[in-house]
C-alpha cells in the first residue's frame, strides 16, 4: 500500500512546481538609500528638497519591479514596458493622502488596469549611478522626459535658501495633505543603507497627557527622573522620557499633572512617535503624593 505521507509530499511538490516562479520566490532585499529623522531646526542650505510621498517604496532593477523587501510587485506588462533598463528608486504614488489605497493596489496578485493607470511611479534615486545627487537628479529628468507617460515621474527638486523657505515649504506640503519632506545632499554620492545625507522632515505635533507615575532613571539617571509614565485622553499609555531638563528629573512634575509634548505621527496602536516634553500645561490638580515609583 503507498505511504500516504509521501504521496502527499509528492502532490505538495507538484504544486508548488505548477506555479508560477514569482508567486513564490523572493529575492534577497536591496540595500537602498534610506532616510534619518532632520531635527526642525536643519538648514536647507547643500540640500536639493522634494516632498517625501505617502506611497509604496519600489526599486526597479531593469527587469522587475520589487519591494523593499525584495518581493514582486505584480504590475502589468505595459506599466513595466514603458521603464528603462536602468534601475530606478522611487515610490508608487496615487496621491496625497491614498496611501491605503495605493497599498491595495500595487499588492494585488491580479493587477487592476484601471488602479495601475492613475498610479504614478515618483523616482527620486538612480541606484548604483555615479556622480552627485544633483548630477543623479538630472538623470532621472532627462529620463523622465524621453519616455513622456503619465506613470513616469520625477520627484521634483528644489534648493531653498533657508531654515524659514524650508518651514514654509514645510507647512504648504502639510496644508495641502502631503506627509513631509526629504532633504538629500546635493553633493551625495550613491550610498545605501541609513544616512545623514537623506534626512526627512516631518511636522512636529502636540498633544497633552496626564502624569501617571515616575519611572527611575538609570545610568547617568541613576537617582533621579527616568522618564514619565503618562496616559494621553483616549487612555493610551505610554513612557515620556526625551526633552526633560535636569531640574525637571531631579524635581519631576507631579501625579496628576498635565503636560505638554511634541510628536511626529502615531504609530497604528495610537503610541505617539518620537515624544519629547514640551512644558507643564494647565490640567487636573496634581496628587498630593508624587513619588519615584516604577510602574
Amino acid at each position: 500500500m503507498p505511504n500516504p505521507l509521501l504521496l502527499s509530499r509528492r502532490h505538495l511538490l507538484a504544486g508548488l512546481a505548477a506555479l508560477p516562479f514569482s508567486a513564490w520566490s523572493r529575492a534577497p532585499a536591496t540595500p537602498l538609500v534610506l532616510a534619518m529623522e532632520a531635527t526642525a531646526d536643519i538648514d536647507p542650505q547643500g540640500y536639493l528638497v522634494s516632498e517625501k510621498y505617502d506611497g509604496v517604496r519600489a526599486w526597479w532593477d531593469g527587469r522587475s519591479l520589487r519591494f523593499r523587501s525584495g518581493l514582486p510587485i505584480h504590475a502589468p506588462a505595459w506599466f513595466l514596458a514603458r521603464l528603462p533598463a536602468q534601475p530606478l528608486d522611487g515610490e508608487l504614488w496615487l496621491g496625497r493622502g491614498r496611501f491605503e489605497a495605493t497599498s491595495g493596489a500595487v499588492r494585488r496578485l491580479q493587477p487592476r488596469d484601471d488602479e495601475w493607470r492613475a498610479l504614478s511611479y515618483m523616482v527620486f534615486e538612480l541606484p548604483g549611478a555615479t556622480g552627485t545627487f544633483a548630477q543623479r537628479a538630472a538623470q532621472i529628468q532627462a529620463l523622465v522626459q524621453a519616455r513622456p507617460s503619465a506613470g513616469l515621474r520625477a520627484a521634483r527638486q528644489e534648493t531653498l535658501a533657508s531654515r524659514s523657505a524650508l518651514q514654509q515649504r514645510l507647512r504648504d506640503v502639510v496644508a495641502a495633505g502631503g506627509e513631509g519632506l526629504v532633504l538629500h545632499r546635493a553633493d551625495a554620492p550613491y550610498v545605501t543603507g541609513r544616512s545623514s545625507l537623506v534626512q526627512k522632515l516631518k511636522p512636529l505635533l502636540d498633544a497633552e497627557a496626564t502624569v501617571l507615575s515616575h519611572v527611575p532613571g538609570r545610568g547617568k539617571h541613576e537617582g533621579r527622573l527616568g522618564a514619565l509614565r503618562v496616559r494621553l485622553a483616549d487612555g493610551t499609555e505610554f513612557h515620556l522620557g526625551t526633552g526633560l531638563s535636569d531640574a525637571q528629573r531631579n524635581s519631576p512634575p507631579a501625579i496628576g499633572t498635565e503636560v505638554t509634548f511634541t510628536y511626529r505621527s502615531l504609530t497604528p496602536a495610537g503610541v505617539p512617535r518620537f515624544a519629547s516634553f514640551l512644558r507643564l500645561s494647565p490640567g487636573p490638580s496634581p496628587s498630593p503624593f508624587p513619588s519615584l515609583s516604577p510602574t
